[in-house]
């Protein structure tokens, strides 16, 4: 039977934050379990509604569970005014009770286009933040919508299961609390906490890839095959970072038993493998070697793979970083040509 409450008793406050508030929360909770207690964490934000709801719910939970919680923002000096914009990001995370706060200026380059370069400069800042107030991890606003978006960019370049597997929960000390929560969920919350959100006009500015597919491309397949796109494109995404990571790490051990002491690959070894394993073993053998990981194409690997799989006594392949791959009486070696031959 349900008890009875006596008459003129006060009742225990049984309301909570907004929903959309409390899953904020909740998420950074799950994301902080395991830090140390007196640990600072960072907050990246950049003013915009994703980034101030993640601020506002680190405020809250953090200190809660025994943390410290700070802030860092960004000026990629891009835009006219972007200085005073950080510097009112800046006061805001003060008036969340943040401490300590950082504004960092940046220079952005030019390599990997404007959104690599601008990317490339604000993790460089973020890591040189974390390195200089001792923070174990700095907290990245990117929802499950941005994981929809990321992964039909790479779709698009053809990219295989690692990449389409998106973004990471975590990674080193980068934590995303809120990819299992969609924008509108983060957006809410934000609003509710009472924040006034920045509106990045880069993030309407069809010159950007990612503005195209926030605004067009998933806009249209929605049209097309229903709703839900973005919910069924972050879920293949946590699906294929499993499998990534299984093969990963089977091509790990591989890796092991089919290299020689001299650093060269048993190829008798690597053909008994099945190519998703094979592939991801000789990628890292040749980043190992000094290939630039992010000039290293499929092509360049599947040119190494011939040398396994297809060898009729080619010469050798050309890699990026000036490197070669040749295999000699079974063994493949990926090496620094010498310029005096």
């Amino acid at each position: 039977m349900p008890r009875r409450v006596r008459r003129g008793a006060r009742l225990p406050n049984m309301t909570g934050p907004p929903p959309a508030i409390a899953a904020t929360r909740r998420a950074i909770r799950q994301a902080l379990n395991g830090c140390g207690t007196g640990e600072l964490v960072l907050v990246a934000c950049s003013g915009g509604a994703d980034s101030l709801a993640l601020a506002g719910a680190a405020a809250f939970a953090a200190p809660r569970m025994g943390l410290r919680a700070g802030g860092v923002t960004i000026d990629h000096g891009l835009q006219a005014g972007s200085g005073t914009q950080a510097e009112r990001v800046a006061d805001t995370l003060r008036g969340l009770g943040l401490d300590p706060v950082d504004r960092v200026a940046v220079k952005v380059g030019r390599d990997g286009g404007p959104e690599g370069a601008a990317r490339t400069a604000r993790y460089t800042a973020l890591d040189a933040a974390a390195d200089r107030y001792g923070a174990v991890a700095v907290l990245l606003g990117h929802t499950s919508d941005d994981q929809a978006e990321t992964v039909l960019l790479r779709l698009a370049r053809g990219s295989g299961a690692r990449s389409l597997a998106g973004m990471a929960p975590r990674n080193g000390r980068y934590l995303r609390p809120f990819l299992g929560l969609s924008r509108r969920t983060v957006h809410d919350a934000c609003a509710l906490m009472g924040l006034d959100p920045w509106q990045d006009p880069h993030n309407t500015d069809p010159a950007y890839a990612r503005s195209r597919v926030r605004h067009a491309a998933l806009p249209a397949l929605e049209e097309v095959l229903g709703p839900g796109i973005a919910d069924a494109l972050a879920r293949t995404a946590e699906l294929l970072r499993d499998d990534a990571d299984a093969l990963d790490a089977w091509a790990e051990r591989a890796g092991g038993d089919a290299l020689f002491d001299s650093g060269e690959l048993d190829t008798s070894v690597l053909a008994d493998l099945p190519r998703a394993v094979r592939t991801r073993v000789l990628r890292s053998t040749a980043i190992g070697a000094g290939c630039p990981a992010g000039a290293l194409t499929a092509r360049h690997v599947a040119e190494l793979d011939r040398l396994v799989t297809a060898w009729r006594g080619q010469s050798h392949v050309d890699l990026p970083g000036g490197l070669r791959g040749r295999r000699v009486k079974g063994r493949l070696r990926i090496f620094v040509p010498d310029a005096k031959r």
